[in-house]
């Protein structure tokens, strides 16, 4: 219940420090990079190193790219249905498709099911969430925006590029040789800071505007991320009658989480109805910390 707290105390914090104009504009900016140059790695590089790895594993790696799949469909269908504009239905499918599997599905796993779930949860989102990102979802914003998809050796280095990755690259490398203590105690410090940085930035970023303007395009966008997406997952391990374990509850807590701000990111620098990918994530992160809950008791409560 404390991490919990954490997480709405530092949610709250970066609204009010925006809010009273404590901080400079674009002051999210600087926190991100700390986190995905420092923190992130650190996370990564603390939790994966000793990790031990089985074929259980391989299905919450494959959800991210599953679930963003289907979505890419279902607002294409929907999309043409409908009747809506390229960019729009770009935005859907990169913001709608893809989970804040690290800034906010790590502290949830913590609070949720605690550190033991980390390493899990840093797979889901390296190796499912950032490379569907990465790769497809780099592809898609450029086919959306009309503009040339990024060849396959500027995705590839920007993939290599990326801090977390390189540490998750490093953690496996170094598997067989162990870290000192003071390596190791260090790196735990500094992945401490995650939670609460990440959920400050968040907070700094929430912008309310276009509401009601968006109420219909973010109806269906937050309605697959937060709703389809984690009764679809739930569903499957129900039917497989799945086992109940650390990897099924962070299975199902990585596919409730709200829009990504990394693909938020990715979709304005395509120009994809950036007021509609704004306000998909500054509404569906808060709301989203509630519905994961609300996930996670139901799975629990089915499983019992």
């Amino acid at each position: 219940m404390s991490n919990f707290i954490l997480l709405v105390s530092c949610l709250i914090a970066g609204l009010l420090l925006r809010r009273f104009g404590r901080v400079p504009e674009g002051a999210h900016i600087t926190l991100n990079t700390v986190i995905i140059y420092l923190a992130l790695p650190a996370v990564t590089l603390h939790t994966l190193h000793s990790f031990q790895f089985d074929s259980s594993q391989l299905w919450p790696v494959l959800m991210p790219w599953l679930l963003f799949g289907i979505g890419a469909v279902t607002f294409w269908l929907v999309g043409r249905w409908l009747g809506l504009g390229r960019t729009s239905i770009g935005a859907l499918t990169l913001v709608g498709g893809l989970g804040n599997t690290s800034f906010v599905g790590l502290p949830m796993i913590e609070s949720l099911q605690g550190r033991d779930g980390l390493a899990l949860g840093l797979l889901i989102d390296q190796l499912g969430s950032y490379l569907v990102l990465s790769t497809v979802g780099v592809f898609v914003a450029a086919l959306y925006a009309a503009d040339k998809p990024s060849s396959l050796a500027a995705t590839a280095a920007k993939i290599a590029r990326f801090p977390p990755f390189i540490a998750l690259t490093l953690a496996l490398l170094t598997r067989s040789i162990p870290l000192p203590a003071e390596v190791d105690s260090v790196l735990m410090r500094i992945a401490d800071t995650l939670a609460p940085l990440a959920l400050i930035s968040v907070g700094l970023q929430l912008r309310f505007d276009a509401i009601r303007q968006k109420a219909a395009l973010l109806g269906l966008g937050l309605g697959y991320k937060l709703l389809m997406c984690p009764a679809f997952v739930v569903a499957i391990l129900w039917l497989c009658d799945a086992d109940i374990d650390m990897t099924t509850h962070v299975s199902v807590i990585e596919a409730a989480m709200p829009p990504m701000i990394g693909a938020g990111i990715v979709a304005a620098q395509a120009n994809l109805d950036t007021p509609l990918v704004s306000t998909m994530i500054g509404v569906g992160i808060p709301l989203g910390l509630s519905t994961a809950v609300c996930w996670h008791w139901l799975f629990v409560h089915m499983a019992a």
